[in-house]
């Protein structure tokens, strides 16, 4: 029954029950209480009335939406609530697979997502063609007769401005036009959108207008068969080409970008061109590497609003331009990019230029008193990007990361451990960010039967200022994360903030990990002693790992199932205060686990310990942690895409094991949102490994550990190899193939076992190589990688630990190691699974039943059986 047709009473007891049973969720979404009962009638009987209220229209150039409050219309602060659908939803290593098969997916949500738009101009082009209104000489010909009644109108001298913007014009139809004969005083052409392709017909078209100041051939194929040297050197008059300053740029150029110069005044002669008018000059983004001769104090005396954002300025020295600049006493306004030309701090720019009130949109007194030295309000929005070969479910697969948002299921005895991601429906995805947002939005999860299995997911919508009519509706994509959570580099992920910032911040990063290597030196060490009471009993173990318990069976050791008389404890758990209470265990006990252990288990602590230790050593790939470290990662990328680098990425998360919530992406986006799933690392991905039989593979060695200080260290003998199922590839599609480019198949997957020798042998034959000089070469980097806890985490050692760790190893295209990440207490399922050779040592058969008698010999009785030292 709904609350509609439902009595007060029952309408009163169903609000009750819904405000109980999600009464967690409702406090965590934010909602004011005071649209509690308005959110339970709209879920109740599914209302969507957003559309009423809402309506969504194209910016950007038909790449984005926005959201804009009704005609007639005003939301007072928290008045309303609107329910939001998820369009999509889905885990993120089927979303390839989901759009593919799914049936009108891809196509919605390339819509969404603005990524259809050369599919809908080829549908409207032919629907135009169909119905004899296509791109025709007809209709240039008609906006050229309108500019040829003008200039008669205006005098035969009047200079001709003409815009033939996307008409379907191609060569020989610009040739047929006879512009040059037909207009000899044109200033300015407009043909951004054509068909155009060859450089020289274009030039036969045009190349006779001598006094030509302005060319637009924007978005024409001619630009990718270099049409712009033959465009320059054949008209020298240019002085603004496909929206940049030419070398020629100067009085013309400079009153376009000041609005004094227009279609209305094209004004051909320098002498007529009043720039003492101009007020507001723009000159962002027009590639300017010098400024014009003519920008000076004296002839831009009233200037006070100036943009120079997005331009590389680099044949000007920054002291000259500051030293310019302090010239336009009128100026009040300045928009820049910082670093930048300028220079990279905005305190210095204000003290060099006083006269200023606003530095990029920013009170200067905000930002003395703030002392921020990067200020930035104006950010491009990143719009979506793809090739026509692309598929749609591939467009949308690149642009999904500007519209996803996330939650992660979780009941009173788990939480899910792999994040849902969705897409809000049209409406909710046309909200744009703000900083200063007047909605707000939470992901809310009604449960109709007040159980998880009955829930159904929706964002819910509410008005957090007063909003009125035709009033952009957005929202603050980072709602609750300031500037101690990394907010301004966070913001990469939808805008285009100032790459300049981040590439310092990268330099000075790597110059540091350069310079605070500790490279400790390898000394003598002391030999741990037995453990064995001197009275001949055997030694007591307790444990929670069934392969302990199975093949554990020398005489030396028993088992016990009270871990108070035990004399080693080895457990799965963290042994901590808490447990030890718990349990009633001492300090006189052994455990399998050392303190502060994190240093090396834990990924981005492993990265941390080897970076203090060794500074940026080849085994170890750049590594960062995005929860303090982001800026300098997208410094990285920058660079890395700036010098046409090799620039894929994985993602893994601090402290999860069997690559859960792992991911692979190119994106910089998907690694900036991707941190929204929990606390991650981000590694630089090993784009060429070394493959068998065309498969990736990484191997897991285990490591025995008696001491950490002075370092008393054994490798075991067996080793096994883990494979990827799939060929390799670096296919972007691919990134969603678990079995490609992951090689943990126990849990996810065809497991495939391969014996080591028998890997091995393939392996050397397939490659020629020798494996006793690789096996050398991965000896020393896990001896690297735990000599760097003993010299950056000494506090690490205590004489009753003794402990095992499986190290995951991964050989590059030169067989070079690469240390993956270090695992307490490893699955050593395979191990006691099954039988094998050593490779070194005695090279005999080492039985898996017996690797546990020989890993607790090692420990806690000084043997060397099967194993050898580190």
């Amino acid at each position: 029954m709904s609350p509609a047709a439902a009595s007060p009473e029952d309408r009163i007891r169903s609000y009750e029950d819904f405000a109980r049973v999600h009464a967690y969720l409702l406090a965590a979404s934010g909602i004011p209480p005071s649209l509690y009962q308005r959110l339970y009638r709209k879920l109740a009987d599914e209302v969507f009335d957003g559309g009423e209220a809402f309506s969504v229209e194209p910016c950007e150039g038909g790449m984005q939406r926005r959201l804009v409050l009704g005609a007639e219309r005003t939301l007072a602060m928290e008045s309303d609530v609107f329910l939001v659908d998820h369009a999509w939803s889905f885990r993120l290593r089927c979303a390839l697979k989901q759009l593919r098969e799914v049936p009108g997916l891809a196509e919605r949500m390339a819509a969404l997502m603005c990524v259809d738009l050369d599919r809908r101009a080829e549908l409207e082009e032919a629907d135009e063609q169909e119905n004899g209104k296509g791109g025709s000489l007809e209709n240039a010909l008609e906006v050229v007769e309108k500019e040829r009644t003008r200039i008669q109108e205006k005098g035969s001298d009047f200079a001709a401005w003409l815009e033939l913007e996307e008409l379907g014009i191609d060569d020989d139809m610009l040739i047929a036009l006879d512009l040059s004969s037909m207009f000899p005083n044109m200033v300015a052409l407009n043909l951004w959108g054509n068909k155009l392709q060859d450089p020289e017909r274009i030039m036969k078209g045009i190349g006779e207008c001598r006094r030509l100041k302005a060319l637009w051939l924007n978005e024409n194929p001619a630009l990718k068969e270099g049409v712009d040297k033959v465009i320059l050197d054949g008209l020298p008059e240019l002085e603004i080409y496909n929206s940049h300053f030419t070398r020629k740029a100067e009085e013309w150029a400079l009153g376009f970008c000041g609005g004094i110069v227009g279609a209305d005044n094209p004004c051909s002669l320098a002498e007529s061109i009043p720039l003492e008018n101009i007020v507001t000059l723009d000159l962002s983004d027009r590639c300017i590497h010098k400024l014009p001769e003519v920008f000076s104090p004296s002839k831009l005396s009233s200037l006070s609003n100036f943009n120079i954002r997005g331009n590389p300025l680099d044949q000007m020295p920054g002291d000259d331009l500051l030293k310019l600049f302090s010239g336009f006493t009128q100026l009040q306004e300045l928009e820049v990019d910082i670093p930048g030309p300028l220079g990279n701090s905005a305190i210095s720019i204000l003290e060099c230029l006083r006269n200023l009130s606003l530095l990029n949109g920013i009170n200067v007194s905000s930002i003395m008193e703030s002392g921020k030295h990067i200020v930035d309000s104006a950010l491009k929005p990143r719009l979506p990007e793809w090739s026509p070969e692309e598929s749609l479910a591939e467009r949308v697969i690149g642009s999904m990361w500007l519209y996803l948002m996330t939650y992660r299921l979780a009941d009173e005895e788990k939480i899910d451990e792999t994040p849902v991601w969705y897409v809000m429906d049209e409406l909710g995805s046309a909200m744009r960010h703000s900083d200063n947002a007047n909605f707000r939005i939470a992901p809310f999860l009604f449960m109709p039967d007040g159980k998880l299995a009955s829930a159904v997911s929706y964002t819910i919508l509410w008005p957090i200022h007063d909003v009125h009519t035709g009033e952009e509706c957005t929202r603050d994509f980072l709602f609750g994360i300031g500037e101690d959570k990394q907010r301004s580099a966070r913001l990469t992920a939808w805008f285009h903030t100032p790459e300049n910032y981040f590439i310092q911040e990268f330099r000075e990063y790597k110059e540091q990990l350069q310079s605070s290597s500790i490279c400790p030196l390898r000394k003598e060490t002391l030999a741990t002693k037995s453990v064995c009471p001197s009275d001949g009993r055997a030694v007591r173990v307790f444990t929670d790992i069934p392969q302990v318990e199975e093949f554990l069976t020398r005489p030396e050791f028993i088992l016990t199932s009270d871990p108070k008389e035990a004399d080693i404890i080895w457990i799965s758990m963290q042994v901590d205060s808490e447990l030890k209470n718990a349990l009633g265990l001492t300090d006189q006990q052994y455990t399998n686990q050392f303190p502060f252990e994190a240093c090396l288990v834990m990924k981005h602590h492993l990265a941390e310990t080897i970076h203090k230790a060794w500074g940026s050593p080849e085994w170890l790939q750049p590594t960062y942690n995005l929860e303090t470290h982001l800026s300098q990662l997208i410094g990285d990328y920058c660079v890395r895409k700036r010098d046409a680098m090799d620039n894929l990425w994985i993602m893994k998360p601090w402290n999860m094991a069997r690559t859960i919530d792992t991911t692979v992406t190119g994106d910089l986006s998907a690694i900036i949102r991707l941190m929204e799933t929990g606390p991650k690392i981000c590694q630089k991905y090993i784009e060429s490994p070394a493959l068998f039989q065309g498969r990736k593979f990484d191997l897991r060695y285990i490591v025995l550990v008696r001491s950490i200080c002075p370092l008393e260290i054994f490798l075991s003998d067996v080793f096994w190899v883990r494979l990827a199922n799939n060929q390799y590839t670096l296919e972007k599609t691919s990134f969603f193939e678990y079995e490609t480019h992951f090689t943990v198949m126990n849990y996810i997957g065809r497991m495939n076992h391969m014996n080591t020798p028998e890997f091995v042998k393939e392996f050397e034959k397939e490659h020629q190589v020798k494996w006793l000089e690789i096996h050398e070469r991965i000896r020393d980097m896990i001896r690297c990688v735990f000599e760097s806890a003993t010299a950056v985490h000494p506090e690490m050692q205590n004489p009753f630990s003794r402990a095992m760790y499986g190290v995951d190893v991964m050989l590059d295209d030169k067989f070079s190691p690469k240390i993956l990440e270090v695992t307490y207490c490893p699955d050593c399922t395979r191990a006691c699974k099954y039988d094998t050779q050593a490779l070194v040592g005695s090279q005999g058969v080492i039985r898996g039943s017996d690797f546990f008698n020989s890993v607790f010999g090692c420990l806690f009785l000084d043997e060397l059986k099967d194993v050898s030292p580190l």
